[in-house]
């Protein structure tokens, strides 16, 4: 499938704020306050449509969790037809993908690194082999990683991090196997990224 390879460090500019889409360069606005771009500099930010703030809701969601815009849509489409709060569904939808959940429990640095570890077969659910990274992971199920995977140095160095960082309230973690249980769903508060889901709503309800 296909999916955003370009930099993302003047994505992160373009919003004016830290998307983690990186571990050891997290934004800062000291460094350039201004668009990305050749005229950057000249480009004033001026007042943004209620059109616009509502637009780039959709894409920080998107790119923080590189979610391709077709993706997207069905997403909210089905967060549409669930009971319930629809902002609310549709991040509880994305915070179930897999490769989110290995990001989550800490079994890479990024986001973009754990869909590399579901891509290349890393990465077990309930003891299957699961290299899909859009895989919606249920409450019960159990993600693993396997047993050589364990021992590459990117994946001992996040989890080791995550666990001083402290671990998300819905997920519980093994540290002996390398692997965390889904005990529920996340509540919008816990979900905890820089994104108004009902802006998202409203671009949609249009």
């Amino acid at each position: 499938m296909a999916r955003y390879i370009g930099p993302v460090c003047r994505i992160q500019r373009r919003f004016g704020k830290d998307l983690s889409l990186k571990r050891f360069r997290p934004f800062s606005k000291k460094e350039r306050d201004y668009p990305p771009g050749q005229h950057g500099t000249r480009r004033a930010r001026g007042r943004v449509s209620d059109y616009g703030i509502q637009l780039r809701e959709k894409q920080k969601a998107r790119y923080i969790y590189g979610v391709l815009e077709r993706q997207f849509r069905n997403y909210y489409a089905k967060a549409a037809q669930m009971r319930g709060v629809t902002g609310e569904n549709l991040l509880c939808l994305l915070e179930r993908r897999l490769d989110n959940v290995v990001f989550r429990m800490g079994g890479a640095l990024t986001r973009s690194q754990a869909r590399q570890l579901v891509r290349h077969g890393h990465v077990l659910i309930n003891g299957k082999r699961v290299d899909i990274p859009s895989c919606a992971v249920a409450p019960g199920d159990n993600v693993q990683l396997k047993e050589k995977s364990r021992e590459i140095p990117n994946v001992q160095l996040a989890w080791n991090m995550a666990e001083s960082a402290g671990l998300p309230a819905w997920i519980s973690r093994n540290d002996e196997n390398f692997s965390a249980v889904l005990e529920r769903l996340p509540t919008v508060e816990e979900v905890n990224i820089p994104v108004n889901e009902k802006l998202i709503v409203e671009y949609y309800s249009r």
